[in-house]
């Protein structure tokens, strides 16, 4: 949307996920989010990448530095960038 409120938002989200869930190998997810003290799981789960940070990233980004052009792309659920069919081309399909 641009509106500096949500990115506001997002930094914020961003600096306390990096205070008390980063680990010497990742990012965990609290045990308890009423007592970050209590610690992280000793795992990380493949949506904090996939979603988390993808939003968090795109959030962040300047409509005119992107590295990726949001009109000619899909995200899949892993965060992978899909380019969008142009009009005329037809799918490859799998014999």
């Amino acid at each position: 949307t641009g509106d500096e409120h949500y990115r506001e938002w997002a930094w914020d989200i961003w600096q306390h996920i990096d205070r008390h869930c980063k680990t010497k190998g990742g990012y965990g997810a609290l045990r308890n989010v009423y007592k970050p003290s209590e610690g992280v799981d000793d795992r990380m789960e493949s949506f904090f990448l996939a979603e988390t940070l993808k939003y968090l990233y795109l959030i962040q980004e300047e409509p005119n530095d992107r590295t990726i052009d949001l009109m000619g792309v899909v995200f899949n659920t892993e965060a992978h960038p899909l380019s969008l069919l142009q009009p005329g081309h037809k799918p490859i399909m799998a014999e």
